[in-house]
């Protein structure tokens, strides 16, 4: 199981920040090419990205690369170049991906380089939902390639290209609410919502539906603690995985959330101890704590202490 509980997002034209990136306590890093790197700096990125890869510890981490998009000047030199010099590269992440073509031409092009390589560990694509044209595809773009690993909901651009009147990307807008009925004094309640659920309930259908894992995206304003944490719980809730972290004080926060809580674990193991001693005795159900459990219970149960089994055994060789 690929943990992906924190997502660090690296600019590639920061190589100061690389050594830090590698310490910190992040599942995945990737380097970012896209939108951290002005037009006439994405070459020299690159350069940079591929040295980064090459030289620095980067540890246990699991490392990938944002490229820029596919149909761009910059796109397929990104794949080929990173790819034909960086051993250490463990997956490409993919932005603006729009249609399941946009996924099964880069796998394409991953299954010739890495035939021409002899590479006996093949590349994950992870990928980012973050247009009306990708939420609306997110479905057949799940189920686009063998390779996906991860799809992320981008809400920066996706709210751009929402023209929704935004920037602190990540975070509710106040706006996005209604007011309730008069109480007994005249008043009347605002009641918020979250703008972004249908994206974000759409993108982790059809995550599940593919044996692909959800993350979440960027919480821009780094400052608010509070609001991430929110926000990541809301995310976890939904099935999401993780979610991205944008600056590394973020990190810890993503980690905790997306790990099994203490009494959740304790709850798994006796579910499937009640269970155990229910099924021996030809019952399908059993009474746990007041409520009916049955074998949902269980693969529920069985797959949060396969997440901590994970998670131990890379907290053990770190």
């Amino acid at each position: 199981m690929r943990l992906e509980r924190s997502m660090l997002a690296v600019p590639a034209t920061s190589p100061h920040f690389f050594a830090k990136a590698a310490a910190s306590e992040a599942d995945i890093i990737f380097l970012d090419l896209e939108d951290s790197v002005t037009p006439e700096r994405k070459n020299d990125a690159r350069t940079s990205v591929i040295e980064a890869l090459n030289t620095v510890d980067w540890r246990d981490k699991n490392m990938s690369v944002r490229i820029n998009e596919i149909d761009s000047e910059w796109g397929y030199r990104d794949i080929v170049h990173i790819v034909e010099q960086c051993p250490r590269l463990d997956a490409l992440l993919v932005p603006k991906v729009a249609a399941g073509e946009d996924i099964r031409f880069v796998a394409r092009l991953l299954d010739a380089l890495e035939t021409h390589l002899n590479r006996d560990r093949s590349i994950l694509i992870d990928a980012l939902i973050e247009t009306p044209a990708g939420v609306t595809n997110v479905d057949e773009i799940a189920a686009a390639s063998p390779r996906l690993s991860s799809l992320s909901f981008g809400v920066g651009d996706y709210s751009v290209a929402m023209q929704a009147p935004q920037t602190s990307f990540g975070s509710p807008d106040p706006r996005y609410g209604i007011l309730g009925a008069e109480d007994g004094n005249g008043k009347r309640g605002f009641h918020w919502n979250d703008q972004w659920h249908y994206a974000l309930a759409r993108i982790a259908n059809a995550c599940h539906a593919n044996g692909v894992m959800p993350v979440d995206g960027p919480f821009t304003d780094f400052r608010d603690a509070e609001g991430y944490r929110a926000c990541a719980h809301r995310a976890r809730a939904l099935g999401y995985a993780g979610k991205w972290a944008i600056h590394p004080s973020q990190i810890v926060a993503a980690n905790e959330v997306f790990s099994p809580r203490v009494e959740e674990l304790d709850l798994a193991r006796r579910i499937n101890a009640a269970m155990a001693k229910a099924m021996k005795q030809g019952d399908g159900a059993v009474q746990l704590d007041g409520r009916m459990v049955d074998l949902a219970h269980v693969k529920q149960a069985s797959a949060l202490l396969l997440r901590q089994e994970t998670i131990a055994k890379r907290a053990s060789q770190a």
